[in-house]
């Protein structure tokens, strides 16, 4: 059991939180009973060590039982330390230590008939909550584009619930290299932008039924002339009501579905 809220492992765990840290020891932090059941499941090999409290939370069974199996360390502590590690306010009695990774942008695109690129996406509620959407609507892979947020920061990955575990997330320095990696994959880029043409013709032309890489922009400023002119084609979702627009996140998952739908059409 560690006790001590103010020893040197807290302090190293804790300062994960902060990307200098991330990058430099390649490591971040799962916190979460449902996050660290998700990569106890599909990446162990990524686990570290597993800090959890005792007690009688439905989780800790079966987090125990998972990171037997997969041979992967729990380690107990005392409320106060898992509080002096977390980068939440109140944490849920369990996080984990994972390494981080890096997967080259033909690697995340091979065979991949779904992608979403996130492009100057900041926010890191809108970055895991699409990544999440993406994940639920079966998409191959997730690609962070420019100066997005970085998917390994510790408000991206609790956004994801899991979901950072289950397809491919790589990271490129520039929107051009992600559009010109999925050009050379066969893929059709799309950019979600409110000046684009009707989604609903291209939906009728069948432009959704390919492959297809979905860019999204920044929350405040969308993508500009330059980045549009970076994709083969640019599509708007339309609004029906008052409302003025539609958050990133909301969006995106639409925009996906609809994909996905179109992909899964039986009539075809």
């Amino acid at each position: 059991m560690i006790e001590n809220p103010k020893s040197a492992l807290v302090k190293k765990v804790a300062a994960l939180a902060r990307k200098k840290e991330r990058v430099a020891h390649g490591r971040f932090l799962v916190e979460g009973p449902q996050a660290v059941r998700e990569a106890l499941l599909h990446r162990p090999d990524l686990l570290e060590t597993i800090y959890a409290t005792t007690g009688t939370e439905g989780w800790q069974a079966e987090i125990d039982r998972l990171a037997s199996e997969r041979e992967v360390w729990v380690e107990r502590v005392t409320p106060e330390v898992l509080a002096g590690m977390a980068e939440t306010v109140t944490p849920q009695g369990v996080l984990a230590v994972s390494k981080t990774w890096e997967l080259s942008l033909e690697d995340a695109l091979s065979d991949a008939k779904l992608v979403a690129i996130l492009h100057e996406v900041r926010d890191p509620g809108n970055a895991g909550t699409v990544l999440r959407a993406a994940d639920a609507a079966g998409a191959d892979a997730v690609i962070f584009a420019g100066n997005s947020i970085d998917p390994f920061h510790p408000k991206v990955v609790r956004s994801t619930t899991g979901s950072l575990f289950h397809l491919p997330v790589a990271v490129t320095g520039s929107l051009e290299a992600a559009t010109a990696a999925v050009r050379a994959a066969g893929i059709t880029s799309l950019a979600a932008d409110v000046r684009g043409a009707s989604l609903l013709e291209a939906r009728t032309e069948g432009v959704l039924r390919g492959r297809i890489a979905w860019i999204f922009g920044n929350e405040a400023k969308g993508l500009s002339e330059a980045d549009r002119a970076l994709a083969d084609r640019s599509l708007k979702l339309p609004i029906y009501g008052a409302a003025e627009s539609l958050n990133l996140a909301t969006a995106a998952s639409v925009l996906l579905y609809e994909t996905a739908f179109a992909q899964r059409d039986p009539a075809d």
